[in-house]
């Protein structure tokens, strides 16, 4: 196949150079070597800047084997909390930039991974471009990113991140990965720090917002005012990176699915598959990768039965997430959202890395209700019910 050609024909087209298409076309490589896979990404580079995290317990050993040789930086523990308090967790964390990510695909894909091109129509079996080029295959998957739906409340999480040099050692030897929650500020503004090398930083400045729109000045002058506290000086600022993780409050998926062309294989965000808490997206891209390569014949059908299938699953066993959700950004006063955000890392370490991984027992969510709030009874129990709209406007 070749971009120039006025049709072509693969296997499998993945719509979308993002996390949960780059690991399907990997998993698909190493499993499947026989289908020709076609990535299509309308950016000129996969990955960006990004960076994409991950607990040790967040997945289980056979996952975590095969995205070994994709990790880029791994950690004994990571911290949370202000400097001089923090609280040090010792379980590993791993990153994934998204420069590593690209690298893989260029090399799994070569010539079959197309960049700057842009997809007009998807149907089942037959993807368009913008330039008139159409592209058939047995499997058509739609990785674009999550789509605009009155049938999910969402909010989002947006942020900046900056890989900066410092002009000294930093003397950090793991990541801080919830830092200076600014008391009184409704957007719970934190940041994460993940150390690249003695003098090197990621920074991270994220705020909870009702849209994905970024302004970047004023995120840029956060991570410059957060390096100062901290005592750094940034001599560069190497490159920038601006994302918007969705955050669910609430929502009716059965509904959301019947919105979608029913032909139409969908997957990551796009398929509402996402931590409900964090946004964050690698071991469920992990997990749907693995089972989409494991099918017996790969069609949209199929894959859109797995991926159909994944998502309601999960969105009903993570109903307790979306609960904490209304309750901090919708019963919480505005002013202590930030109280409640960093009362939740004082809780035991094993149970926040279950919430991390969206396995908390029934005694996890008891020991988070039974703890002191500033969420008045009342509200709290407006909030039980999973709708599919905030129950009345954020605060």
């Amino acid at each position: 196949m070749s971009p120039s050609s006025a049709f072509a024909r693969a296997d499998v087209v993945l719509v979308g150079g993002g996390l949960a298409n780059g690991l399907i076309a990997l998993r698909l490589r190493a499993m499947r070597p026989d289908l020709k896979v076609l990535l299509l990404e309308r950016d000129r580079r996969i990955g960006g800047e990004r960076s994409w995290r991950w607990f040790e317990t967040d997945l289980a050993p056979g996952l975590a084997a095969w995205l070994r040789p994709l990790v880029t930086h791994r950690w004994s523990g990571w911290e949370a909390g202000p400097a001089g308090a923090e609280r040090y967790f010792e379980t590993p964390c791993f990153a994934l930039t998204g420069e590593r990510l690209s690298q893989a695909l260029a090399t799994a894909l070569g010539a079959n991974l197309w960049l700057g091109v842009e997809v007009t129509e998807i149907a089942p079996h037959q993807v368009t471009l913008a330039d008139g080029r159409r592209i058939a295959a047995a499997a058509v998957i739609d990785g674009r990113g999550p789509r605009n739906t009155r049938s999910l409340a969402l909010r989002w999480r947006v942020s900046l991140a900056q890989a900066v040099t410092l002009d000294a050692a930093h003397g950090l030897s793991c990541p801080v990965l919830v830092d200076a929650v600014e008391a009184g500020d409704p957007a719970c503004p934190a940041f994460t720090v993940l150390p690249l090398g003695p003098r090197r930083l990621r920074i991270e400045h994220a705020r909870y917002a009702a849209t994905p729109v970024i302004d970047p000045a004023p995120f840029r002058a956060a991570i410059g005012r957060y390096a100062r506290a901290r005592g750094w000086t940034i001599e560069q600022a190497a490159s920038e990176d601006a994302d918007a993780l969705p955050i669910a409050l609430g929502g009716d998926i059965d509904a959301y699915w019947r919105e979608a062309r029913p032909e139409v294989a969908k997957v990551g965000p796009r398929a509402a598959i996402f931590h409900p808490g964090t946004g964050h997206a690698l071991p469920d891209a992990a997990r749907l990768a693995d089972q989409i390569a494991a099918l017996p014949r790969i069609t949209s059908a199929s894959v859109r039965a797995v991926a159909e299938t994944y998502s309601k699953t999960a969105w009903r066993r993570r109903r307790f997430h979306r609960l904490l959700n209304r309750l901090l950004f919708v019963a919480c006063p505005p002013e202590a959202r930030p109280q409640v955000a960093a009362r939740f890392h004082r809780l035991p370490p094993s149970l926040i890395h279950r919430f991390h991984a969206a396995r908390l027992t029934l005694w996890d969510k008891a020991r988070i209700l039974a703890a002191p709030s500033p969420i008045p009874l009342a509200e709290a129990f407006e909030q039980i019910p999973d709708r599919a709209a905030p129950p009345r406007t954020e605060r």
